[in-house]
């Protein structure tokens, strides 16, 4: 099967702080691959490093492009929904959406797909500032989305989705999967993480330590792992 994560001796600094440290880790295509690990532990920063938006030392590829020395033409071939509200204030829904079409070069039907497929009909004029923050996490959703990424990077996507729309998230990233995607995502929510992933890799202190196939048992085996249990 196809590789479509691959990290080798990965290694990370901020300052003085080591964050990643020899890090290593495959992730075939067509998987949903989860990332668990308490606070500190790395996992926002091993995204940056992955989908280009940070540097780092080690062997990377993703999608087949390495996004140390490539940050731009990885982030061709990626989705990114971050942990954080990334949409701009001053825009509406639908500007946003256009503007992202715009810069990927996707036709202006693209965008009309994603309000319907994620439900924003009623936002369409409503400024990003004034949206709730579940509904800001279904257009960053539909942004990372509208270009059908080979690799879709999630971070704490669900945090702030009510059950209904963590019930619609999960069938659209099933969907997206049957298509051909590759989903990475780093959560906290252990029984999403059971209930979606087919593989999970725990991160503690800059390493993965532990990869977990069978997810039956995910709570038991990630609190003896971090030191809980």
């Amino acid at each position: 099967m196809k590789t479509a994560i691959h990290v080798r001796n990965l290694e990370k600094w901020y300052g003085k702080k080591h964050v990643l440290k020899g890090l290593n880790l495959e992730v075939k295509a067509g998987e949903i691959f989860g990332i668990l690990g308490p606070n500190g532990a790395g996992k926002t920063t091993l995204i940056k490093v992955l989908t280009g938006q940070t540097g780092a030392h080690g062997d990377v590829k993703v999608a087949g492009v390495d996004p140390i020395r490539n940050p731009v033409e990885v982030r061709k071939k990626v989705g990114i929904v971050p942990e954080s509200e990334s949409v701009p204030n001053y825009l509406t829904v639908e500007e946003y959406l256009l503007f992202v079409a715009r810069v990927r070069n996707l036709p202006q039907t693209r965008v009309e797909e994603a309000i319907m497929k994620f439900h924003l009909e009623d936002y369409r004029r409503v400024i990003c500032r004034d949206l709730s923050k579940g509904t800001k996490q279904r257009l960053m959703f539909a942004a990372a989305l509208m270009h059908d990424p080979e690799v879709l990077f999630l971070d704490e996507p669900f945090i702030n989705l009510d059950p209904v729309y963590q019930r619609v998230m999960r069938k659209i990233l099933e969907e997206y999967i049957a298509g051909g995607g590759t989903i990475f995502m780093a959560t906290h929510i252990l029984e999403m993480a059971s209930r979606l992933c087919t593989r999970v890799g725990i991160l503690l202190d800059g390493r993965v330590v532990k990869i977990i196939e069978d997810l039956k048992n995910l709570e038991e085996v990630f609190l003896k792992e971090v030191g809980y249990a």
